[in-house]
């Protein structure tokens, strides 16, 4: 079943001339993009719980792998602002559709370009950047998660390389991905990350299945049996836990972003169809309870906006902590799923059906609010950033 896009673009405070000429034809672009190629088709994906892969040919066209690398290496050559844009407008199309995109540009390319030797970058991301192959990325285990530092997975020396052993779990692209970047702790007890290629000998990635959320996105296992890593796959640039925990920041950047694509999308529905639908002989829209839950979605959204506008220029200035934008991926998620709960409910029983979007973008939210730093643990962060004290420990 196709479906026709109707999404209306919500900026009431007028955001829009914060942006420069070209984050608009961006904007434009890919929203353009969205609609024709997911709308249409991602509802029918959800629901059989299959990646739609002949899409990664149209996210490599407009810009959606890498775009902040360097046109050098097959990047688009766009500042942070312009990243936060091409999020937002995948996820208002689909959670999962945005994590592909998010997962390849933050946590494959991203630390290949910042860690990686010169042969690295210039053997991966231009394939990278042109979707000619998928990466994915290694760092949750099964028995950690929030804590990372105690991994499990381990490299041991051998000949001129390491034998990688260990496990991965919750990998979004597992099971379609050509590449792995994966941290593991070597016999010092040293934390280092290795590019791991389908093929290798007894690395697999079993496939993640019966999902009630990110169901249109690919999801599994890395699995490691004595997996021979040569020398030249292992990032030379960087050692401990900087590295996996610069790449969440990334990533958590462009989720505070996507967020507000997956907001919006569940307010224009919820506004639409208030008007549209008619109760006690006048429409929805003219009661006072949903003239609130409009209101204050679009005040949140609001909100939303401007902090990850914010975000993108201190980014941009190199001056974004790992804390701020802790606090915005937390708000704005937060704030995405309430939205979507509210829509939900203007709709009523409507609100449930694969007719409209907004229950498939509850779903999805719900693996939003966990992945890339839990709920709780994003508060946490700002809680010792504002105190100085830690309560991990």
């Amino acid at each position: 079943m196709a479906f026709t896009d109707k999404f209306q673009y919500h900026d009431y405070y007028l955001v829009e001339e914060l942006l420069s000429e070209e984050h608009r034809l961006i904007r434009e672009s890919v929203r353009a993009w969205v609609k024709k190629e997911v709308t249409p088709i991602i509802e029918d994906y959800a629901q059989r719980a299959e990646f739609p892969r002949h899409l990664i040919d149209g996210l490599a066209q407009i810009g959606a792998f890498g775009p902040y690398i360097p046109t050098e290496y097959g990047g688009a050559g766009l500042d942070q602002i312009a990243y936060g844009i091409i999020m937002q407008e995948l996820e208002r199309g689909d959670s999962g559709i945005r994590s592909t995109a998010s997962v390849q540009s933050s946590l494959v390319m991203f630390p290949i370009y910042t860690y990686g030797s010169e042969e690295q970058k210039r053997k991966y991301l231009p394939r990278l950047a042109k979707g000619e192959i998928i990466g994915c990325f290694g760092l949750t285990e099964p028995n950690h998660g929030s804590d990372p530092a105690s991994m499990e997975t381990t490299l041991k020396r051998k000949n001129h390389g390491y034998v990688l052993q260990g496990s991965k779990m919750w990998i979004t692209n597992a099971p379609i991905a050509d590449i792995a970047i994966v941290w593991a702790k070597d016999e010092e007890g040293v934390i280092r990350g290795v590019i791991v290629e389908r093929g290798m000998e007894g690395f697999s990635t079993p496939e993640t299945r019966h999902k009630w959320s990110l169901r249109a996105s690919p999801t599994g296992e890395l699995v490691f049996d004595n997996v021979f890593i040569p020398e030249e796959n292992v990032l030379p640039g960087v050692e401990g836990l900087k590295g996996p925990l610069s790449c969440l920041n990334s990533a958590r950047y462009g989720i505070a972003w996507g967020a507000i694509g997956a907001a919006m999308d569940c307010y224009d529905t919820a506004l639409r169809y208030s008007l549209e639908r008619h109760q006690f002989g006048k429409p929805l829209a003219s009661f006072q309870l949903q003239q609130k839950k409009l209101a204050e979605m679009l005040t949140e959204i609001t909100k939303a906006q401007l902090l990850v506008w914010r975000l993108g220029v201190l980014k941009n200035a190199h001056r974004a902590t790992p804390a701020q934008i802790s606090m915005a991926k937390r708000n704005n998620v937060l704030m995405a799923l309430t939205v979507a709960r509210e829509a939900r409910q203007i709709l009523g029983a409507m609100g449930i059906i694969g007719e409209y979007s907004i229950m498939r973008h509850m779903m999805n939210l719900e693996s939003v609010i966990t992945y890339e730093g839990t709920h709780d643990i994003h508060l946490l962060i700002t809680g010792l950033d504002i105190t100085g004290i830690s309560a991990f420990k």
